[in-house]
């Protein structure tokens, strides 16, 4: 884990401020796409870093997916960087000792997941012992289990998915755990009412408006403690970033969807044939977005729906044939679809390397989206840690906010 210490306390409000004027400053940089943009709008203020990115390779352009600030590159990339790098630093929470896990209770789970379970469990040390646990968007309850301390502790899972809510029941059932599964929209104007001041609420990994409605709720009912580790910030119901905290309605940051979909770009799970499928995917796309400005004599990028992973297997010209159908395009005369598809790899190559810049600002914005979520609950009468439960490639939405009552 980094050396660097968890935040609390004043730490949570320098902190968002320092990564605030940074982001502010450098929105030019971190806003445009390469994907949607054939030309970036600060490439004429760095001529010498954008030649130096369109040149590379895509297997370049991965090696550093994860790590621009690796790269020995013209600046500013390599500055930027290293300050991205100091402003992000963030340590572990401390752990705590866990009664070790029935041998039974992993059945069933992925192993990287019951890892994530494991990691998140061990970082709740909170002063006082929880005594009534309830898991937020629980799936089938793996996590309330794994907490649960069944001769001393209750437990309440809510989730809105009923084949879930009876697998979760079942599995309950079969370890002999004092375990209440509810089927509950948790956006619902109900559901207020499955929450009261004993509980202790966890959420590992609620999306976007999912995690936020908690702790409103909470807030609002009086929960004792709580422990979410945010996750998918751009799946919200808005069309852009709601404020949560004083500080950060005071921000001239205002963050579209597509902005806030930048901290989930960065990939450590996806196994190879996932990862062909999708550079293919983006490659067609691409070289589908070359002709559609041509047939429409638009120079702008034109949204597609998300397509079958069929759509893949059919010939290139096929691919866009349809694909041009689908949108209404008037198709007079055919490219060169071996050239077409060709252009749309090296466009490929050339975004992924663009996007290395990009890539810079993830952690800062990730990690102002999850202050401005800590000082709503620091606002709301909740001593609040922010730290990481475990190393980014288990999980690279790995910041953990701990908040316990006054």
């Amino acid at each position: 884990m980094t050396t660097a210490l968890p935040l609390s306390g004043d730490q949570l409000l320098s902190r968002f401020q320092a990564l605030d004027s940074f982001l502010r400053e450098h929105q030019a940089l971190w806003r445009p796409r390469p994907f949607t943009q054939l030309e970036l709008p600060w490439e004429t203020s760095y001529p010498a870093l954008a030649g130096w990115l369109r040149q590379r390779s895509l297997s370049e352009a991965e090696a550093a997916h994860n790590h621009p600030e690796q790269l020995d590159a013209p600046a500013p990339l390599p500055q930027l960087a290293r300050m991205a790098a100091q402003l992000s630093a963030i340590g572990e929470l401390s752990t705590v000792a866990l009664p070790s896990a029935s041998q039974r209770l992993n059945v069933d789970v992925p192993g990287r997941k019951w890892q994530q379970i494991e990691a998140f469990a061990s970082h709740l040390g909170f002063i006082h012992s929880p005594r009534h646990w309830l898991d937020w968007c629980a799936g089938k309850g793996h996590l309330g289990r794994r907490l649960l301390q069944p001769h001393s502790q209750q437990l309440t899972c809510l989730e809105y998915d009923p084949a879930l809510v009876d697998a979760g029941i079942a599995l309950s059932q079969h370890h002999h755990l004092p375990a209440e599964h509810r089927l509950q929209d948790v956006l619902a104007d109900d559901a207020p009412l499955q929450l009261n001041a004993e509980h202790t609420a966890v959420a590992l990994h609620a999306c976007g408006d999912l995690h936020v409605r908690l702790m409103q709720l909470a807030s609002l009912r009086g929960c004792r403690q709580l422990a979410i580790a945010p996750c998918c910030y751009n799946r919200i119901q808005a069309p852009h970033y709601q404020p949560l905290s004083t500080a950060a309605k005071a921000s001239g940051l205002q963050l579209s969807i597509d902005d806030l979909g930048l901290p989930l770009s960065e990939t450590v799970t996806a196994g190879t044939r996932v990862r062909r499928q999708r550079d293919q995917s983006m490659a067609r796309r691409l070289g589908f977005d070359l002709w559609q400005r041509q047939l429409r004599g638009v120079d702008e990028y034109l949204p597609t729906p998300s397509l079958a992973v069929s759509w893949l297997h059919k010939p290139y010209a096929d691919y866009c044939l349809d694909l041009a159908a689908l949108k209404s395009l008037p198709v007079e005369a055919e490219p060169d679809w071996l050239a077409l598809e060709a252009a749309g790899w090296q466009r490929l190559a050339q975004v992924r390397n663009l996007e290395l810049l990009r890539n810079v600002f993830r952690r800062p914005l990730e990690l102002w989206l999850v202050l401005d979520r800590a000082l709503f609950l620091q606002e709301q009468s909740y001593e609040v840690q922010l730290g990481v439960f475990c190393e980014q490639p288990l999980t690279p939405r790995n910041l953990l906010l701990l908040a316990e009552r006054r």
